[in-house]
């Protein structure tokens, strides 16, 4: 978890690196996905940048594919997952990928029209047919003579109407029965005898679709020798209006033409390799849209490049440059050199699949400045255990761990699913979460002993009466006192179920919880100012430890922390047991904590009840009275001291030179922390020695006087008003926490209990047909509606009143170049 507690180190480093090398070593880097690229040519149009070229040839590559696969998926073919991503296709395999898809988009475009001309026109189909059949009894009668063997001699294809069989080509056609005897004739002229004529009778006249008429055809094959005769053959078909089609030279296409699934066969063959011919001609397209982010020096000799990279990573990148080095073969080493800079670095908090649910929770707050303390680490236990306590309920409970724990499990067969939708894919983001919700609100229903709105008896109740079961039934108000029927040791732990009968079970409860919620909330507000002098110490602004953190932690212990104490002091000394012995920590003089609070903020004092001290211990209002003005005296304290002390080190700052230093000097650089007060460490120990050489520069850019008295003023009336509302806004863990139980116990008298007042065989199936009812309210209402309200509610606890202590969030995110984002977003936007 160290390196959840704030964000890495990260340093700005210079890379070279051979041009030849270029496209490898950005490969390797893609790979290892450490670096975050800067543009050094910002100047420079998008189209005049090196590689343009490049970039639009994987363009038309994208287009290709996405042609590919538009065709796939309309003949409804699946296309495979890839079990293990390749990696970018180096500069050769580039042109025979680029050969690959041209031949590919060629044999699609080519079945896309014949498939059209001959869904087109019935006639040419109906003919086809017939080809394909009449041929088949040809070819079967030849290579039975020549003995021929189709697995080891392959027919090479001439073009889509002629193919050639080693020496031997033909043409397959159909043409008019009457024509026949004058069409043979020519073509023993044009061939001096060497052509071939096979031929066969259609038997059912087949229909012109221009004239109506029927005519009686012939389907032939004409073999020949010899490209001359090719064309000659062509010429006189066309000449007797003989129509051409393509036959397939071996018998298994000829076969899979003839049932129609040709096409499919070839779609499911480039279907196979369709994700790897895409994820490649990503990665390419990458690498050179992040070498156009690239210089080139002055002898055009070696690309220059700038990135960010945690300083954790530095030796990785060292060994990807020299990685991409060996796979070309480079004998001049590429190199990385790490740089200063006064820029603030971008912000990387190093996450795995547990943690990045919390993470991505702050995140969407804002992302946090450069190696300031981050609140995820902290909300890992805080944020599920204030939801719980908002909804605490073991039933409830057990229904969302189950359901975050199927999710944890079955992880791995999830994430592979596509199109999971965004509702589900959010749920399934913070699966963590949800899980840890679950079992934190487990833990707080079992607190309140509340399983769907009903108690359990474990370890035995306290509350004893002496009285048969009808006697207690014919007293309609019941009244147990403590000291009466009170026996024992408390419940072992959480509530005595015997509250759940009680008639002041919900005043009770109120009580309770509300109490509940404003200790939790005073501690995680302290906790939150405590977690401050981490960036003070860390960022060395150790003035603001005295000016900031020492004011707010005075005025929250002197005010609501005494609120807290107070509490406690009334659960100890004010018992009901007391009642008829001392009457004066007896629970008829048990004290109002709120009218204490007020008393006491308003310098008044509490009016005695009869027989009972005004106070719970003596010298009470004194020690109010003190802590109130301490409180009082810390607002001025916050909102003077800073501006007073940064007046201060002004005017000592222009104190006269002496042997050519200024006096003073060792303090020129507190007002560099003051301005980067959310700085990265080198940020301000640059500022530290350029104020001496550039004071000038920096006296033009101090912040005026006028505008740190606004700001101070705003900050210290925005602390003391903010945690008064802060305070009271931790009262929604008491609100929710009891609408949930009431809506819960709500709903079982209202719908299942119903189904309980019927004996006998139609009891039974009221109680099936209730149960439903209910089952589905409680998971639509109480589980997700419920659930969604308080998950809400925790994440404006945090955001608002727990990180509005510590935490600015004004850096921005380190986005590295990395294949697998790369993919991971296109994915996301195909989705």
């Amino acid at each position: 978890m160290g390196a959840m507690f704030r964000s890495e180190k990260m340093a700005l480093a210079q890379l070279f690196i051979q041009p030849e090398a270029g496209y490898h070593a950005i490969s390797e880097l893609g790979e290892t996905g450490c670096v975050q690229f800067r543009d050094l040519n910002e100047d420079v149009n998008v189209f005049q940048r090196k590689f343009v070229a490049e970039v639009r040839r994987c363009d038309e590559l994208e287009r290709k594919l996405r042609f590919i696969e538009a065709e796939i998926k309309k003949d409804n073919v699946r296309i495979p997952d890839v079990h293990e991503m390749p990696k970018a296709p180096i500069p050769r395999e580039i042109i025979d990928l680029e050969a690959h898809l041209e031949k590919t988009e060629s044999d699609i475009k080519q079945l896309m029209e014949n498939s059209v001309n001959l869904k087109s026109n019935y006639l040419e189909l109906t003919e086809l047919r017939h080809v394909l059949e009449k041929t088949q009894a040809f070819f079967s009668e030849q290579d039975e003579v020549n003995g021929f063997d189709s697995a080891h001699k392959a027919l090479i294809p001439d073009d889509h109407n002629i193919s050639v069989r080693g020496r031997l080509g033909f043409v397959a056609g159909v043409i008019n029965r009457e024509k026949v005897p004058s069409f043979e004739r020519m073509l023993w002229r044009i061939s001096r005898g060497n052509v071939f004529l096979k031929q066969a009778e259609i038997q059912n006249p087949l229909e012109d679709p221009q004239t109506g008429n029927e005519h009686y055809k012939t389907v032939f094959v004409a073999f020949f020798q010899g490209e001359q005769l090719k064309s000659r053959i062509k010429k006189v078909c066309a000449g007797y209006h003989a129509s051409l089609y393509p036959c397939p030279n071996t018998q298994q296409e000829r076969v899979e033409m003839l049932k129609g699934d040709h096409r499919s066969r070839v779609l499911t063959s480039v279907a196979k390799e369709l994700q790897n011919w895409s994820i490649m001609v990503s990665k390419m397209k990458a690498i050179y849209h992040t070498l156009n982010l690239f210089n080139m020096d002055v002898t055009k000799k070696c690309l220059i490049g700038e990135c960010w990279v945690p300083s954790k990573d530095i030796p990785n990148v060292q060994k990807a440059l020299a990685d991409g080095s060996n796979a070309c073969g480079s004998s001049i080493p590429s190199f990385l050199n790490v740089i200063d800079t006064t820029e603030a670095p971008p912000t990387f908090i190093r996450t795995n699949k547990f943690t990045r649910g919390f993470q991505n929770l702050i995140d969407a707050y804002g992302i946090g400045s450069y190696r300031e303390c981050n609140p995820a680490l902290y909300s890992i236990i805080t944020f599920p255990f204030l939801f719980a306590i908002m909804f605490g309920d073991c039933g409830h409970a057990i229904i969302m761990a189950l359901f975050g724990l199927w999710l944890v499990l079955d992880e791995k067969r999830i994430a592979a699913m596509k199109n999971k939708g965004e509702i589900f894919s959010i749920f399934f983001g913070g699966r963590y979460i949800i899980l840890l919700m679950g079992i934190f609100s487990f833990y707080t229903g079992f607190v309140y002993n509340d399983i769907f709105s009903k108690s359990m008896n474990i370890f035995g109740t306290s509350w004893k009466i002496n009285a048969s079961y009808d006697e207690i039934h014919k007293i309609e108000d019941l009244q147990m006192t403590p000291r009466e029927h009170y026996v024992g040791t408390p419940y072992f732990i959480g509530m005595d179920p015997v509250w759940q009968i009680s008639k002041n079970k919900i005043i009770f409860g109120n009580s309770f919880k509300m109490k509940l919620s404003i200790i939790f909330g005073v501690a995680h507000m302290i906790f939150g100012v405590c977690v401050s002098t981490f960036n003070y110490v860390h960022f060395k602004q150790h003035v603001n430890l005295i000016l900031q953190f020492i004011p707010q932690i005075l005025l929250l212990m002197f005010l609501f922390l005494w609120m807290v104490i107070m509490m406690f002091m009334k659960w100890i000394l004010y018992s009901g047991q007391n009642d008829g012995i001392d009457t004066k920590f007896g629970s008829s003089c048990a004290p109002s904590v709120l009218i204490y609070f007020i008393n006491m903020m308003l310098f008044k004092n509490r009016e005695p009840v009869e027989n009972c001290d005004e106070y719970m211990f003596e010298s009470q209002g004194d020690v109010q009275r003190i802590l109130v003005t301490l409180a009082l005296i810390c607002i001025p304290y916050m909102l003077l001291g800073k501006p007073l002390y940064i007046m201060f080190n002004r005017k000592k700052s222009d104190t006269p030179q002496v042997n050519g230093k200024r006096n003073g000097d060792v303090n020129q650089g507190l007002e560099m922390n003051e301005i980067t007060e959310n700085g990265s460490e080198g940020t301000v120990q640059i500022g530290q020695t350029q104020v001496g050489h550039h004071h000038e520069e920096e006296e033009h850019e101090e912040e005026p006087m006028g505008e740190i008295w606004v700001h101070s003023a705003i900050h210290t009336i925005e602390y003391v008003l903010g945690t008064i509302s802060h305070t009271a806004s931790y009262l929604r863990l008491w609100a929710l926490s009891l609408a949930h139980s009431q809506l819960s116990e709500v709903l079982w008298n209202m719908v299942f209990q119903m189904g309980l007042k019927t004996d006998g065989f139609v009891g039974c199936i009221k109680i099936y047909i209730f149960f439903a009812v209910w089952a589905v309210f409680t998971v639509a209402i109480l589980v997700l509606m419920e659930g969604l309200s308080a998950f809400l509610h925790t994440l404006r606890l945090h955001w608002v009143e727990f990180m509005s202590k510590f935490y600015s969030g004004e850096g921005y995110a380190f986005e590295p170049f990395s294949f697998k984002a790369i993919l991971a977003a296109e994915e996301e936007a195909a989705e």
